[in-house]
């Protein structure tokens, strides 16, 4: 729990015309509840996805061409490391267990 009183978030989603969404809350709501839950699904996906692409990179006569195999290779190392770091922020904004029981 935010300590400091109400935060502004960015939410994982975007509105109809694609524009970002944010929350203001102290992050105990709802809304926010329904915001972690799906980070962690677009996490689980962007995790299973970076394995797929790095099975497919590694496989005999992939990709087609040496320009499309090195972009490929350059994404799947972006994925990673974004993953990464959402990792660990998310290890770093995790409420502590005392925080959580109060």
């Amino acid at each position: 729990m935010n300590r400091e009183g109400p935060s502004v978030r960015l939410l994982p989603w975007t509105n109809a015309d694609g524009r970002p969404c944010y929350l203001s809350s102290d992050g105990t709501g709802p809304v926010s509840r329904l915001a972690d839950r799906v980070e962690a699904v677009q996490l689980g996906l962007a995790a299973r996805l970076l394995g797929h692409a790095r099975d497919t990179l590694a496989a005999p006569g992939l990709p087609p061409t040496p320009e499309l195999g090195f972009l490929a290779a350059k994404l799947a190392d972006v994925l990673h490391d974004t993953l990464l770091i959402a990792e660990s922020r998310g290890t770093r904004l995790a409420p502590a267990d005392d925080d959580a029981n109060r």
